[in-house]
């Protein structure tokens, strides 16, 4: 539309459904609000990503679903391996070797699984190499590599999480505050407020999925690698349930995340001094 417009502006559905409510509904009476809210500058607009990390982010959400593929197709080669009775180690069923030189040795195994468990294992092989590509290819995009670096320095943070980070949310500065991006992450429950009580949700469903899974996975990861997330898991731990711990967790990391990226500084940890008696 941008060669026929002098500009194009996109409006949120959901605020512009809360503005523009009403009994009788067509889209001559849709058009004609949708005027009137521009027209007195009340039309939300939606935040558009540039075209070029539009371009990058649908490379990095297609690599999600090879992977979502392959995971599919592991189980399904251990589905077919239960249903013939055949006994297998599950530790090690998906490595190379293992299938290769271990399995074929298995008399449980009826010849006439052997074509589809082979052809199986090949798309494994060819979607696994085909995602290591793509992620390759983003880490080394000369519009990415410098704040991906930059996000790595953090304690559990890979080049999926990084890459997500800066793909999904775009300009960092658009986000006031560290609130706005635990919203738009999906790391907070729902609030209903009405006559001075306030009530707390189930975790909305209006967030991004992807920052959302990857951040969970990075705050698990964490407790691995991170003293100060440790502390905070178990402290949260013992006020509730470990999954409202893995949330703060998941939402101390967006901060880090946050402060890293807004301030384009490598995260440097801070040691705890001891006060001497």
């Amino acid at each position: 539309m941008l060669p026929h417009a002098a500009a194009v502006k996109v409006a949120h559905p959901l605020m512009l459904r809360a503005i523009a409510a009403a009994k009788k509904k067509n889209d001559r009476i849709d058009a004609a609000k949708i005027a009137d809210c521009l027209r007195c500058d009340f039309l939300p607009e939606a935040y558009m990503v540039p075209a070029a990390i539009r371009q990058r982010r649908r490379t990095l959400r297609y690599r999600k679903l090879l992977i979502r593929q392959n995971v599919q197709l592991k189980n399904k080669i251990a589905q077919m391996l239960m249903e013939s009775g055949v006994s297998y180690n599950k530790q090690k069923l998906h490595q190379q070797g293992y299938f290769h030189q271990v399995l074929p040795t298995n008399r449980e195994i009826d010849p006439s699984l052997w074509p589809l468990l082979k052809l199986s294992r090949e798309m494994i092989e060819h979607t696994h190499k085909t995602e290591q590509a793509l992620l390759r290819s983003l880490e080394r995009d000369p519009l990415l590599i410098d704040r991906v670096k930059r996000l790595m320095t953090i304690p559990a943070v890979g080049p999926v999480m990084a890459l997500t980070w800066v793909l999904e949310l775009g300009d960092i500065h658009r986000f006031r505050s560290i609130k706005q991006v635990i919203s738009y992450c999906g790391l907070c429950s729902a609030e209903k407020s009405s006559a001075g009580h306030s009530l707390r949700m189930p975790i909305s469903k209006q967030r991004n999925k992807h920052l959302q899974t990857v951040l969970i996975e990075a705050a698990h990861i964490s407790l691995r690698h991170h003293p100060e997330m440790v502390e905070l898991y178990d402290r949260e731990r013992t006020r509730g349930n470990c999954n409202q711990a893995i949330l703060a967790v998941a939402r101390k990391m967006a901060g880090y995340l946050l402060a890293i990226d807004r301030g384009e500084r490598a995260f440097v940890r801070r040691e705890k001094q001891s006060v001497a008696a």
